[in-house]
């Protein structure tokens, strides 16, 4: 592949709905320009971009991959994403990447839940957008319909830039309303036929209206019925893409290659360039801000990471300024290090082609980085940079993981440190109440493949169950216990006795120790072993084995023996006071509550309060938050959050979205303590 300058590059990542056909559209373009000479199938697994074992079974993208293909002197650099929601990460970081965003629908679908939220995440994102409506052979396709529902949900900039000539199975090609010419299903270029050029003339007659408004002269020529050129409407319509305010309509069907090669035309004629890039990011030492033009020193940020035992570790960067060579170092301006890279690749799937030098605009791909990770920036050490990290989608989904097999705890943990750099949205922690180490997921498909992934790739299998709820334990009245060791037997015995006085505290105060000894009852040398025998017996938990909060225990008085006591003794003598004591103050068991911030449509709030309500929770409030979307506010219990992602997600058909804090503990009702006490004695 021959070098690209910024100006001759086009970014794109096709995002979409699952089962829209992103895949396929881009083998279609591989075949187009001939880097492969058969048009690959998803279907029958013939395809370049979905390589890994789990998307073959599943026939679906899991992960983002890059085909760079070649198409009229230009390089298109297009991201294929996943368009099932518990990937969404690798989208996010496809579309950091790319200079625009091609959203693909499915003719007989419409917009679909994905389609929103792909819309959303670029629109947050100011990433141009055009769409793909593909699938136009197939039954119940209606092009028409697609648009006008684009236009109510996304607005009036939505306009076609083609339209089909027949639909269905009568489908025959597209006709471009720039250069009303028709591209028909053998790939031929024809005029357009009679009985369709009315349709055709109104739609080009739309697109003019459209985009007239960013071109005075255009409107102005447009009111007089001035004859208008291909030329001056192609202009107008680049401005208004640029500016976020036209969305062009392109469509065809990506199983019969029809419309393709007028697509790939379009992204290289209308979609933008990365020459006119600003990137502004900051020192590493300073912090002061900085800017980043094409032509300036090297910087580059890499926003996916493969991590494989055997290949090594491929991270995929996007040059933002200057030249990237394949014999180079770079400095990690996160790490503070520098690397050595070992060569650069292009690559269309799996397959690697060797670069010499790549130009800013463009991706790349470097292998064996040793520090460097997702979202770190490399850049020349004498003129350095730091870009901001990426952003990715909370977690939701929280399970306990452990290794299916006794003695491969480590190699489990090992293999899921390796995946934490391959997907930043896995989150991976300690709790050190529970002791259980615990996975955080997008969702539970999400998880079920990060499973199958590590026992193909790091041969270990680990085990996901429902992560144990920290629970505590406090009293709520004050008592006076006593508590005596003595044990004889033969020589030196055992004897330690205390009286301790046990209180309640505010909730959040902790608890405490204090001794008010008078007369040496209990000898100044035990009053470390009462303390300390406190610290841990309250810790173990007495009531269901959770530990004991927001108690103050005050050692008025005891006995000793001048032989048989000693420090011992005096723990001893303390648990059992202790437990004692805490079973007569009418203990209560503690449960953690959040505070849960769910979002999601206005339509389903009624739903989504009435489940939260079921759960337990109390509704602290709602407002509205952006187009047709509603944020709720509540308190939660913890033990009632297992799989709420999968339920949240099943009930607002998958657009609704939750976070989470810890805010308090509080006392947990009677009859489901109970069950949690009876749990604990079995």
């Amino acid at each position: 592949m021959k070098e690209y300058k910024s100006a001759n590059i086009r970014n794109v990542a096709v995002v979409g709905h699952g089962k829209t056909g992103k895949t396929s559209l881009l083998e279609a373009c591989a075949f187009n320009s001939g880097a492969v000479k058969r048009l690959g199938k998803v279907d029958d697994g013939t395809g370049l971009m979905d390589y890994e074992p789990e998307e073959e079974k599943r026939r679906m993208t899991i992960t983002d991959s890059l085909a760079a293909v070649e198409w009229q002197d230009f390089k298109l650099n297009l991201l294929d994403t996943p368009g099932y929601p518990d990937f969404v990460g690798d989208v996010r970081g496809a579309m950091t990447a790319a200079d625009s965003a091609l959203i693909v629908i499915a003719a007989q679908a419409g917009i679909e839940v994905e389609t929103e939220k792909m819309w959303a995440m670029a629109e947050e994102m100011t990433l141009p957008r055009a769409f793909f409506v593909n699938k136009m052979d197939r039954e119940h396709a209606d092009f028409s319909g697609v648009v006008e529902e684009l236009r109510v949900r996304f607005g009036q900039g939505v306009v076609p830039v083609q339209v089909p000539i027949g639909k269905e199975a009568a489908f025959q090609g597209v006709a471009d309303l720039l250069s009303l010419r028709m591209k028909i299903v053998r790939h031929e270029e024809d005029e357009i036929p009679e009985y369709v050029k009315p349709e055709v003339e109104a739609a080009r007659q739309e697109l003019i209206e459209a985009v007239a408004e960013f071109n005075g002269e255009l409107l102005e020529k447009y009111i007089e019925g001035a004859e208008i050129t291909e030329t001056e409407v192609a202009a107008a319509l680049i401005e208004g893409i640029q500016a976020g305010k036209i969305f062009p309509v392109f469509c065809g069907s990506a199983l019969k290659n029809a419309g393709i090669k007028k697509l790939m035309s379009g992204m290289v004629e209308y979609l933008p360039s990365p020459y006119f890039k600003v990137s502004l990011g900051v020192h590493p030492d300073t912090e002061d801000l900085l800017e980043r033009k094409t032509e300036d020193s090297f910087s580059a940020q890499v926003f996916k990471t493969i991590v494989d035992p055997f290949v090594g570790r491929l991270s995929f960067l996007r040059i933002l300024s200057g030249d990237m060579r394949g014999d180079g170092n770079y400095y990690n301006a996160n790490r503070k290090a520098t690397e050595r890279i070992g060569g650069i690749y292009t690559m269309l799937g799996k397959q690697q082609i060797n670069l010499n030098i790549a130009h800013a605009g463009d991706i790349v791909v470097a292998p064996k980085l040793q520090d460097t990770k997702t979202g770190d920036t490399l850049c020349d050490k004498n003129d350095p940079i730091r870009y901001e990290a990426i952003t990715y989608p909370e977690a939701m989904l929280a399970m306990a993981v452990s290794a299916k097999k006794k003695g491969d705890e480590d190699k489990v943990f090992g293999a899921l440190a390796k995946q934490r750099e391959e997907d930043p949205t896995l989150i991976i922690d300690k709790n050190k109440e529970t002791r259980e180490t615990i996975i955080r997921g997008i969702g539970e498909v999400h998880l079920e493949i990060l499973a199958e992934k590590l026992k193909r790739k790091f041969g270990v299998e680990m085990a996901l169950t429902e992560p144990k709820v920290a629970y505590r334990e406090t009293i709520r009245k004050s008592v006076k216990a006593e508590g005596k060791h003595k044990k004889q037997s033969g020589g030196h015995g055992q004897y330690g006795h205390v009286w301790l006085e046990i209180s309640p505290q505010a909730p959040g105060e902790g608890n405490s120790f204090k001794e008010t000894i008078f007369g040496g009852s209990v000898p100044r040398q035990y009053i470390p072993a009462v303390e300390k025998g406190t610290t841990e017996t309250l810790a173990e938990g007495i009531l269901a084995g959770y530990p004991v909060v927001d108690v103050a225990v005050n050692l008025y008085d005891g006995s000793y023996h001048s032989v048989d006591s000693s420090e011992a003794a005096f723990k001893t003598a303390t648990a059992i006071a202790l437990r004692k004591g805490v079973m007569a103050a009418s203990p209560v068991l503690l449960e953690p509550i959040d505070e849960i911030t769910v979002t999601a449509p206005e339509y389903y709030m009624g739903d989504v309060m009435g489940q939260l309500s079921a759960k337990r929770a109390k509704i602290l409030g709602s407002h509205g938050k952006g187009k047709d979307m509603s944020e709720i506010k509540a308190h939660i219990p913890e033990a009632e959050l297992y799989r709420y992602a999968t339920q949240l997600r099943s009930q607002t058909q998958g657009r609704g979205s939750y976070s989470l804090k810890f805010d308090h503990y509080e006392v947990m009702p009677d009859r489901l303590a109970q069950k949690i006490i009876e749990a604990k004695g079995k």
